[in-house]
């Protein structure tokens, strides 16, 4: 049976890199952004998200990351602290550049999209030199998130706290999050995104992600292939996301389980990943079996689509468990098997 290990005597639980921005969620349901008029803010970024969701299931969580030196910054770093997140390695931009801005549109319960603002940004902006080595050692994890190898300094600032993790005996965890938005070429993707994937113990993507990593390893591999180069690697789990068809863990033991998303009456189509990814680890790190695991975490991701927001709609264990017990007394327990 496959375990992860962690070293119990360190302080955080998990450290992040990557995205943080602000989400400007439409309160005009179901209209186009030319018709919408009225938004509400919410702090956003997939790493963003999935710190804010852990620490809300009680997990002691740091990030490292950069902000704009301006109001934006303050409340990003003002809401994580009212989360009790650390703050320490969150630093504000020297140059003018400014946070991310999401502008979502809710065209219906399945149909969103997303406008990103994300030139000249400061999440971008994170250094090598941000990147305090202490701060990985005294953590069980580090979660690195895909859209921060887009562009340097950013991508040597991960590369290099990916070579501390590995020195240093920290799990890595890569979490693909691939956006559109600041990478030049698809070569540039699959070469940076395979640098990471090959050195972490649980990569989490979906088939389109993957898919991108190995653009020039191994084009058009099924997820069963997906899933054995990673693990032939080193990695010890392999999570592939297929949306509303559920999800595949595979697992270094030759295992496979898989979980269907529980029902929900959906608000939106976007959210639900960064739920996944939080309550899925926190399974993790509470040593749970995998089916569990995958359950926890398709759970909250149905939570989060019935919900307005994002990081401030994450729901802490007691939820997440209640909602759980809910849909198996009304739909029975047939959201999670092994293969």
């Amino acid at each position: 049976m496959t375990k992860i290990t962690f070293d119990e005597t360190r302080p955080y639980d998990l450290v992040l890199i990557g995205r943080v921005a602000i989400d400007f969620n439409p309160l005009d349901y179901f209209k186009t952004l030319v018709e919408s008029s009225t938004f509400k803010k919410y702090v956003g970024g997939s790493p963003a998200n999935i710190a804010v969701g852990l620490a809300r299931l009680g997990k002691r969580i740091g990030f490292m990351g950069r902000v704009s030196d301006d109001r934006f910054g303050e409340y990003v770093v003002d809401f994580f602290e009212k989360e009790g997140i650390d703050c320490s390695h969150i630093k504000p931009c020297e140059n003018g550049e400014k946070i991310g801005l999401t502008f979502t549109e809710i065209l219906s319960p399945t149909e969103s999209s997303i406008l990103m603002y994300r030139n000249g940004i400061a999440d971008l902006m994170l250094d090598p030199a941000d990147i305090d080595e202490d701060y990985i050692a005294n953590s069980k994890a580090l979660l690195i998130s895909g859209t921060a190898l887009a562009q340097s300094p950013s991508r040597e600032a991960c590369l290099k706290a990916l070579e501390i993790a590995k020195r240093r005996g920290t799990v890595v965890i890569f979490d693909i999050d691939y956006r559109p938005y600041n990478w030049k070429s698809a070569d540039e993707i699959a070469i940076y995104y395979s640098l990471v994937a090959r050195r972490s113990d649980i990569i989490l993507g979906s088939r389109e992600e993957f898919d991108l990593t190995e653009a020039l390893i191994q084009p058009g591999a099924d997820d069963k292939q997906t899933a054995q180069y990673w693990q032939n690697l080193g990695a010890k789990i392999v999570i592939i996301k297929h949306g509303k068809s559920g999800s595949t863990a595979y697992t270094d033991d030759g295992r496979q389980y898989q979980v269907k998303p529980f029902p929900v009456e959906a608000l939106k189509s976007f959210g639900g990943g960064d739920g996944y990814a939080s309550a899925f680890l926190y399974g993790i790190f509470e040593g749970w079996d995998i089916r569990s695991c995958l359950e926890f975490g398709s759970a909250s991701a149905s939570m989060l689509v019935a919900s307005h927001g994002c990081s401030a709609d994450m729901p802490n264990a007691t939820a997440v468990s209640d909602f759980i017990a809910k849909a198996k007394t009304e739909h029975g327990d047939v959201f999670s098997s092994e293969l």
